[in-house]
C-alpha cells in the first residue's frame, strides 16, 4: 500500500513537465511525481485517456483528483502559503471558474510556452469523454 500521494502528469508535454518542475522545485508538496507514461496506471485505477487530459492527484486509499481540483490537491500539500489557496480552488464557486480556467489551458496546452504538437490533448468524444 502507497504512503503518499502520487501526482500523475504527461511527461510527453513540455508545458507540463516545466510546470511540475515549478511544482517540485518551489512548492515541494509530500509526493511522488511520476510521468503516466511510465506509471502503474492500473495499480492507480487510472485511465491512459485521463491521464492524457488532466495532471491527476491519487491519494494513498486510491481516491483520483483531476484537473483544477488536482492542483488544489498539490497547494494543500505543499503546505505554507500555498495550502490557503488550495483550500480555496476547493469552495464554489471559486472551483467551478478554477475547473474552466484548468480546462482552458489543459485544452491549449501545445500552445502555452514549452507546448509542442504532443501537448495537445486529444479531441473528447460526444460522451463527455
Amino acid at each position: 500500500m502507497r504512503t503518499r500521494p502520487v501526482l500523475v502528469f504527461d511527461g510527453d508535454c513540455g508545458f507540463c513537465t516545466a510546470c511540475v518542475a515549478f511544482v517540485g522545485r518551489r512548492l515541494r508538496p509530500d509526493c511522488d511525481i511520476v510521468p503516466w507514461q511510465s506509471a502503474d496506471l492500473a495499480a492507480l485505477g487510472v485511465t491512459p485517456e485521463r491521464a492524457g487530459r488532466e495532471v491527476l492527484w491519487v491519494t494513498p486509499v486510491g481516491r483520483v483528483y483531476g484537473g483544477a481540483q488536482a492542483v488544489a490537491k498539490i497547494l494543500l500539500r505543499a503546505g505554507r502559503g500555498w495550502a490557503p489557496l488550495g483550500a480555496l480552488l476547493l469552495v464554489p464557486p471559486v472551483r467551478w471558474a478554477a475547473h474552466g480556467v484548468y480546462r482552458r489551458v489543459a485544452d491549449n496546452r501545445h500552445r502555452l510556452p514549452g507546448g509542442t504538437g504532443a501537448c495537445a490533448v486529444p479531441a473528447r468524444r460526444p460522451n463527455g469523454v
